[in-house]
């Protein structure tokens, strides 16, 4: 496969367990800029255990990651923090936004923690949210917005401060087909404008089928007992 992109996020080997409970025996994967990848599998699989090692939300109790040469995995606190203000951006599934903020100060909130004067910051929001078809809502709390729009404004955080990297956890699994749809064809779209590099975790053929290629986990290894511990799809 020449014509994959360089691995921006490199995942090798990664072990991890939930007290005595597995849930990566060795799971490996590459993500390259620009590359939009589906991670699918069962309910139990490992998938979002996956992703918040990708993210340095919990650490692997072996393996590695590294972004861009980085390694992640054994970075200090302050370091991830900083990644996830900057280089990358994480889309939980039910978009954990701050419900005392309104949409746009919600989007605006990742570059005023990275210094953007206020008003800048609220500008630069206000434009994501309009790229998301939620410009109508920026004046709207959590509490007012239905899932959809709460997932628009999640995704918009989550691009505001164009990151190099987008990890998104079943963005869509609280969403009805057709949001499902308009959410993953605007994240989509984005993407192939700004060259991210984008992993979405779901378990829905229809929401994986928007990506370049799929890699599949079980029970925290590929089915087939391949030593990176994922089976890819092209």
């Amino acid at each position: 496969m020449s014509n994959r992109p360089e691995p921006l996020v490199v995942a090798r080997d990664l072990v991890k367990a939930h007290g005595r409970t597995p849930a990566l025996r060795g799971a490996g994967l590459d993500l390259g800029a620009g590359e939009i990848v589906a991670v699918t599998g069962p309910s139990g699989s490992g998938k979002s255990t996956l992703l918040h090692c990708l993210a340095g939300i919990a650490s692997p109790d072996e393996g590695s990651v590294t972004y861009a040469g980085e390694r992640v995995d054994t970075l200090p606190e302050r370091r991830l923090s900083e990644l996830r203000r900057t280089e990358f951006g994480v889309v939980f599934q039910f978009g954990q936004l701050i419900p005392e903020l309104t949409a746009l100060d919600n989007v605006a909130l990742p570059l005023m923690l990275a210094g953007t004067a206020r008003g800048a910051a609220q500008e630069r929001a206000a434009d994501w949210l309009e790229r998301f078809g939620a410009g109508e809502q920026r004046g709207l709390r959590p509490g007012e917005l239905s899932g959809g729009q709460a997932q628009r404004v999640a995704l918009a955080r989550a691009l505001v401060t164009g990151p190099r990297v987008v990890l998104a956890d079943e963005p869509t699994g609280a969403l009805d087909s057709l949001a499902s749809e308009q959410v993953m064809a605007a994240l989509v779209r984005t993407a192939r404008e700004t060259g991210a590099a984008v992993l979405v975790v779901t378990h829905d053929a229809q929401v994986a089928a928007y990506a370049d290629r799929e890699v599949r986990l079980q029970d925290g290894v590929t089915q087939d007992g391949v030593t990176a511990g994922l089976e890819v799809h092209a």
